[in-house]
């Protein structure tokens, strides 16, 4: 042995003893939960951080979700309010999940679904193409549409998602907001890198639930709200869940069908498309997949829409309401997930309905326990910040108690 080699030979005890004593820092942990709905601003980041402590250590973190619904928002507004969460959640070291929305919400663009008001903002009769259809043509374009989370109210039209200067809006938005989201995580220190838990494009993403259809709907508009229908949704009964279906303008525009009977597994497909797409987009900007997640539908036990929450480019996500005491028990989600190579998946719309905060603890680890999943994220803050059991149960969970 040379003496070059022999000196290096000595030092490698030393070498091993240095490393094994550096706690090299954690790029990301191992799960996270996430509080939705929390404000954009300095006291509702300091009411987290005093409530649930320093999230430096620790295997689960607690942080924060926001929604940034891009076609609701002016472009600068929208980029405004991301950079206000972001600077929030590395001051107060708060994990972040950033939800871009482009389905629920698009008051912001009249140019894309006013095609009847000539007196409105936006007006163009080829709207019609953007927006959903009640059978094969788009002379049965819909004015408007319901939507019931937790009491009913009148929305837009349900949105064409196969629609090309619809896709077009979405994508120019993503080009906008995801590299500001990308630019913020890659400048933060190693030991800070976990504060973004991911990126969740869709929102239950499904057609004629979040934003159904009444039968006569377009005669409705002239009619006030008082008058509408509050019978709601039979979600088993597909494809129109016990209202008008809706979905014909997706299914035509992707060439799936033109004529015939509107079935489920044809809505499913655009879902999947639909989602797909977001998520190749937000890959090719950056977006590494274990922080990219989708957030798809699902109501009917095993119904196809499940399914379209997995693509190759992000890991899948559903809402977890009826099964939060245990994701195991929602079977047709559990079998969708067979399908993803995905690296996690997440319980990205969760609640637990129940009272105590052992009930809540015992919801909390039994989710998180669930293999591969990343994270569940609460919805929302306001409706459990003044409720001592669950706030307990979180504080008591994430000590690992």
């Amino acid at each position: 042995m040379t003496g070059k080699a022999a000196a290096v030979w000595w030092l490698l005890p030393v070498i091993l003893v240095f490393t094994a004593a550096v706690r090299l820092p954690d790029p990301a942990p191992t799960e996270y939960i996430l509080l939705n709905g929390v404000q954009d601003t300095k006291e509702a980041f300091q009411q987290i951080a005093v409530r649930f402590g320093d999230q430096t250590d620790g295997r689960i973190k607690i942080g924060v979700g926001c929604i940034i619904s891009y076609l609701a928002l002016p472009p600068d507004r929208a980029a405004e309010r991301l950079r206000s969460y972001l600077r929030l959640s590395a001051q107060f070291s708060l994990p972040i999940v950033v939800q871009l929305d482009g389905e629920q919400w698009w008051q912001g663009r009249p140019d894309l679904w006013n095609w009847w008001d000539k007196t409105k903002p936006g007006y163009d009769p080829a709207n019609k193409w953007n927006v959903e259809w009640t059978d094969w043509s788009p002379d049965s374009a819909v004015k408007i549409g319901w939507r019931n989370w937790g009491r009913q109210i009148r929305v837009l039209p349900m949105v064409n998602l196969m629609s090309p200067v619809y896709r077009k809006a979405c994508h120019q938005a993503m080009q906008r907001l995801i590299p500001i989201i990308m630019d913020w995580w890659r400048g933060l220190p190693p030991e800070k890198q976990y504060l973004l838990a991911g990126i969740k494009l869709g929102w239950e993403s499904a057609i004629g639930v979040n934003n159904f259809y009444y039968p006569g709907g377009n005669d409705l508009l002239r009619r006030p709200a008082s008058e509408d229908p509050a019978y709601g949704l039979t979600v088993d009964s597909l494809p129109g869940r016990g209202v008008e279906a809706i979905g014909y303008a997706a299914v035509s525009t992707l060439g799936l069908a033109s004529s015939g009977k509107l079935t489920p597994d044809q809505l499913t497909e655009v879902v999947h498309r639909h989602l797909e797409d977001l998520c190749r987009y937000g890959a090719s900007l950056g977006v590494p997949r274990d922080r990219l997640f989708t957030h798809c539908g699902g109501w009917s036990p095993g119904e196809s829409l499940y399914t379209a929450a997995v693509n190759p480019y992000s890991c899948p996500g559903w809402s977890f309401y009826d099964h939060s005491d245990d994701p195991l028990k929602d079977t047709t989600a559990m079998e969708a997930l067979k399908t993803s190579n995905a690296p996690y998946w997440g319980a990205v719309e969760w609640l637990y309905a129940g009272k105590t905060m052992d009930g809540w603890a015992a919801a909390l680890k039994k989710t998180l326990a669930a293999p591969r999943i990343r994270y569940l994220c609460i919805y929302n803050w306001s409706g459990i910040r003044d409720n001592p059991a669950a706030i307990a149960a979180i504080q008591s969970v994430a000590a690992g108690r």
